[in-house]
């Protein structure tokens, strides 16, 4: 080949790999970082085996993902089922309460649509920070397949910005709306994640119709909860010791004396998605300064920073974390963010 043969040829490449070098690049930022103009779509081709490894071995974690995320009826009564911590991080002491529970809503795992037919799932976990408001993000969040949602966060009257699907919602018992299904469609999973064996009573109580017990809570939970038994799922409190020990790096046991932390329902409802989910989009995460007391910190009512003076949780280092797992492309906001 001549000199002059192969400058053509290479001339002719040239645009060829000019365009892949540009796909991979603009594949790479946006798996990263996101950028800061339209909102990333929960596409599957963001699900590339190696791709996903990479992203769990990021964590350093140094475990595998755990993608059965509720506890089973089979645990405690085919087989002794141990666990050496007390709730919040285990069942140690409450093995009669969970059995009552689990007996009664006889169903332990996601949707079949979900579980077993869809070769990457792509998930979005709604925050309720005041950050999410006038995102115009209902739509998008409408396409993922499963949309997580905390506690008692209305949809109703905020679906322009976020959206109306909602796959499983994460609650306690003083988190509670009374009709679930007001915000919620038919087939949510209502997702207890216990703190105290006083959350699994509560429960226990309102599946059998027995008497209620008030004693236990920081706030009054509903005494009558109209969730149906078949949409009741218990997060195997796994999720929160590992999030708590591993993910935020916090002790389990706090010092005598040591008021004790406990991760949010937010982001522990992340590590949950990082486990289940092939895809994690977050949106309406972040507080605002502390010394801003005023600021809303959430999109609905009119609560301020001063209702967490004496919560149980470290914003700070939550934010760090979240920081983190954005930074090594393991989460993608869907709205740009502070």
């Amino acid at each position: 080949m001549t000199l002059k043969s192969a400058k053509t040829w290479i001339l002719r490449l040239l645009p060829v790999v000019l365009f892949f070098i540009c796909y991979y690049c603009s594949q790479f930022y946006f798996e990263s970082y996101g950028g800061s103009g339209k909102s990333p779509r929960p596409t599957v081709s963001l699900c590339n085996t190696y791709r996903m490894k990479r992203k769990w071995d990021s964590l350093k974690l140094n475990m595998s993902r755990k993608t059965e995320l509720f506890l089973k009826l089979e645990d405690f009564f085919w087989r002794e089922h141990l666990s050496s911590e007390a709730l919040p991080y285990g069942f140690k002491g409450s093995e009669l309460l969970l059995l009552k529970v689990l007996a009664e809503t006889l169903s332990y795992t996601m949707p079949a649509n979900i579980e077993s037919s869809l070769d990457c799932r792509t998930c979005a976990v709604i925050g309720n920070s005041f950050s999410i408001k006038n995102s115009s993000l209902g739509e998008i969040i409408n396409k993922y397949n499963v949309v997580v949602r905390l506690n008692d966060a209305p949809v109703r009257g905020y679906e322009m910005d976020v959206g109306n699907k909602t796959t499983l919602r994460l609650f306690y018992p003083e988190s509670a709306s009374y009709n679930p299904y007001v915000h919620n469609e038919p087939d949510t999973l209502q997702v207890l994640v216990p703190f105290k064996e006083h959350d699994l009573r509560w429960l226990k109580e309102i599946l059998y119709d027995e008497k209620r017990v008030r004693k236990g809570f920081w706030k009054p939970p509903p005494q009558f909860w109209l969730g149906r038994a078949s949409q009741i799922r218990v997060l195997d409190p796994y999720f929160l010791r590992i999030t708590a020990s591993k993910l935020l790096q916090i002790p389990l046991q706090p010092r005598r004396q040591q008021k004790p932390v406990h991760p949010t329902t937010g982001i522990l409802a992340v590590f949950v998605a990082l486990n289940y989910c092939d895809v994690v989009h977050v949106a309406g995460f972040g507080y605002p300064e502390f010394r801003n007391q005023k600021q809303p910190i959430h999109y609905y009512g009119k609560e301020t920073m001063r209702s967490m003076k004496n919560s149980y949780h470290d914003l700070n280092r939550e934010a760090l974390v979240l920081k983190r797992l954005e930074d090594q492309g393991a989460i993608l906001y869907l709205h740009p963010h502070s």
